[in-house]
């Protein structure tokens, strides 16, 4: 049995990438060879080299919202940071909204916070996973509107030197993100390294580019706490996956054509509507909430290749990869990226494994 331990590595700090590469596409790419091991040195630009007419490329079309706020506490002034997570309760007819986030500083049941913008929040209650239910002041629009306006993007803590205001709204974002599709408090970052003119090359050649929705919540970063993997319970997060977009998966499933995931969330959405698959037929939008976790030894029902960052020791997202290229595989290539001195994490470097 695998153990938490067994997917440690160590790591420079140095390497973990503070900013994005501009332009996009010209990050480093590393090209793994899943079944022979054998790994290559490009650049992202390169991955047209890799990929053939009649593949198939998933990409997570959510947009990051910006969800981290800081507020005051009513009472005392004190600084409190809310960090949104998903909405446990939206009426539209109503004045409140109802959502699931975590609390930076001392914070009690009944506490309330004033934002700016006359943003009003109370404390309902804190969950046994540690999140809060917190009640706002404004729901629907209204809310997001607000939110746009006061709220921060919610950057991952090992960037320390966010430059903040616009240039992290726009680059903490893929250039296909949708704003139909609000909803991630944190980006699929595998995403970063296309532009529109390299999309443009990828269909150009006879891939067909198609997108799902999985809407990143804690899901997807909270970290792994027991070592016995088994044990780690996944949050659940919203996906969806249009009929038509069904309907072509299947169709180059059956005619034997690669499915490439755009990042481990892509990834977790077509495992997700493999799983389903296996139980039922789905004839219409298949929209579900998935708290599935894929980790070594793994049978991947839908997804062939994966376009992905480096990711975090003992992590799920690491568990993920492994499960698809084989732990040696990437344990060797993790050592190799090292060596080489890829960028990693969020604004790091690429990897496609195939």
């Amino acid at each position: 049995m695998l153990k938490l331990s067994d997917f440690n590595y160590q790591l420079p700090e140095d390497l973990i990438a503070q900013k994005p590469i501009s332009p996009r596409d010209h990050s480093r790419l590393l090209v793994l060879h899943k079944e022979s091991g054998e790994i290559e040195h490009q650049h992202f630009f390169d991955i047209i080299n890799y990929l053939k007419s009649g593949d198939i490329l998933v990409v997570n079309n959510s947009k990051v919202f910006p969800a981290r706020l800081i507020g005051q506490k009513a009472l005392t002034g004190g600084r409190l940071e809310v960090f949104l997570l998903k909405a446990s309760l939206n009426r539209k007819s109503c004045r409140a909204a109802v959502w699931e986030c975590l609390i930076g500083g001392r914070a009690k049941e009944g506490m309330e916070i004033e934002f700016r913008k006359g943003l009003r929040a109370k404390l309902l209650q804190r969950n046994s996973d540690s999140t809060w239910q917190v009640e706002f002041n404004r729901a629907g629009l209204l809310f997001m509107k607000t939110i746009e306006a006061i709220g921060q993007v919610p950057l991952p803590p090992y960037i320390k030197t966010p430059t903040g205001g616009r240039f992290d709204k726009k680059n903490y974002q893929t250039v296909y993100a949708n704003q139909k599709k609000i909803g991630s408090v944190a980006a699929p970052t595998a995403g970063f390294h296309f532009t529109p003119q390299l999309l443009r090359q990828i269909k150009k050649k006879g891939v067909t580019v198609l997108e799902v929705t999985l809407h990143v919540g804690l899901g997807t970063f909270l970290p792994v706490k027991t070592d016995n993997i088994l044990e780690h319970q996944m949050h659940a997060e919203y996906i969806e996956i249009r009929k038509g977009v069904i309907k072509n998966i299947l169709v180059a499933k059956k005619n034997k054509h690669r499915i490439i995931a755009v990042g481990t969330t892509s990834a977790r959405t077509l495992e997700t509507l493999g799983q389903e698959l296996s139980q039922r037929p789905i004839k219409g939008d298949f929209k579900a909430w998935t708290s599935i976790f894929v980790y070594p030894p793994y049978e991947f029902k839908i997804v062939d290749a994966l376009v992905t960052n480096f990711h975090l020791p003992q992590s799920t997202l690491l568990m993920l990869v492994s499960a698809l290229a084989g732990k040696a595989n990437i344990d060797k290539a993790y050592e190799m990226a090292v060596a080489h001195q890829y960028r990693f994490y969020s604004y790091g470097d690429a990897m496609f494994i195939c």
